[in-house]
């Protein structure tokens, strides 16, 4: 038997960075991960706000492309352009970037096992059992679930969460088809709360996607069609792949006895976007140092503390995403295009190129309700909902 001080499940960037830091405050760290390989198969869209600069080391060797705004897309054509001046997101090679993570906790002293798939835990006593492995239980004191949306700590809990499907395409278009400035989003009521993008990674290849409450087969066609104009005349398909968004639960348990969540695990994602990456990173920290008080203080009891300061610092964020997404998630084709249409007549693009940021959406939505924008969009009970959410 092996013992541990933390067990980590999942060798994901968030799973990683928790476990260097922990690693380097010297405790003994284990990482199981599934795989044999860390970051195959690409599961995401790559595309991350400028905020990761500021929480994790981000070399720019893994930096593939940098975006400086976006065009959204009304069902029926109207466009919204939105610019800053400055990159407001970057296109990562994910893969690369995952690896790079999980080396930095190893040069940190975290063993990183591969090819260790985790059968199940017993969250009461820290006791971790493999699936066809010769070492069939390891034990620690405290264990992390950062594997994903089909978490095996997270099932002790007792609270599944629910996903979106999603499918991604990686396009060489052939032809400069798309500024590589600019990303590209596409709502219809048809994949609502979801989305279709396109993301540039190159000057001549992009990652097409779509995440909706559907089957990878329904996603694949709608992609289909989409390629099917005149801007992919040229195009090649060079890569499909296809993976789960968690959907964000305000009630999901994120620590319980010896057991924290993190990441995907604990959906901890943004409700109307599924991006997860900045504030898996931010909630990391958070972990960390819950776990370490608790460790040191020979207190398991401490791990609480994980939970509630996550739900201190997000819960007003959350809440108002979450408001937002089930408000998209009840309009049709035709409010969809009415509202675009009173955005663009009522300055909104200023707006959003001044006050929108990819990860803290709240300061926009409250400069819509100062100017009245909101209150001209959308319905006067749906606009006192979310004004509501700051009294």
């Amino acid at each position: 038997m092996s013992n541990y001080d933390i067990v980590v499940v999942g060798a994901g960037p968030v799973g990683s960075t928790f476990a260097r830091y922990m690693a380097e405050e010297g405790f003994k760290v284990g990482i199981m991960e599934r795989k044999k390989d860390v970051g195959v198969p690409l599961q995401c869209a790559g595309l991350v706000g400028k905020k990761i600069k500021k929480l994790n080391i981000v070399p720019d060797e893994f930096i593939l492309n940098k975006v400086y705004g976006a065009y959204l897309h009304s069902p029926s054509g109207t466009v919204l352009s939105v610019s800053k001046k400055e990159p407001e997101a970057y296109v990562l090679d994910r893969v690369a970037y995952d690896k790079f993570l999980a080396e930095l906790a190893v040069d940190k002293g975290a063993e990183l096992l591969l090819n260790h798939r985790v059968d199940h835990v017993d969250i009461k006593t820290g006791d971790v059992y493999l699936k066809n492995h010769e070492n069939k239980k390891i034990s620690a004191d405290v264990i992390v679930g950062a594997d994903g949306y089909a978490s095996s700590v997270s099932d002790e809990f007792n609270h599944p969460s629910k996903t979106f499907q999603a499918a991604q395409y990686l396009v060489d278009t052939g032809i400069d088809a798309f500024d590589s400035d600019y990303v590209h989003l596409y709502v219809d009521s048809k994949i609502s709360p979801g989305f279709l993008w396109i993301i540039p990674v190159s000057e001549s290849q992009v990652r097409i996607g779509i995440f909706a409450e559907s089957s990878y087969q329904d996603l694949t066609k709608i992609l289909n069609e989409f390629l099917d104009n005149e801007k992919f005349k040229n195009a090649s398909i060079l890569k499909k792949y296809q993976g789960f968004i968690p959907v964000y639960d305000p009630k999901k348990e994120i620590s319980k006895d010896r057991s924290i969540l993190l990441g995907d695990a604990a959906s901890q994602v943004k409700p109307t976007t599924g991006g997860g990456l900045i504030m898996g990173f931010r909630s990391a920290k958070i972990a960390a140092g819950a776990v370490s008080n608790a460790l040191h203080s020979q207190d398991i009891q401490l791990l609480e503390k994980y939970g509630k300061e996550c739900m201190k610092k997000y819960k007003g964020e959350l809440r108002m995403q979450l408001e937002v997404q089930k408000i998209f998630q009840s309009m049709t084709n035709e409010d969809l295009d009415k509202m675009f249409l009173k955005l663009k007549e009522g300055g909104a693009e200023a707006m959003i190129s001044e006050y929108g940021d990819m990860d803290t959406q709240s300061p926009l939505i409250k400069e819509m309700l100062k100017s009245g924008l909101l209150f001209s969009i959308l319905p006067g009970m749906l606009s006192r909902r979310i004004s509501n959410l700051w009294k």
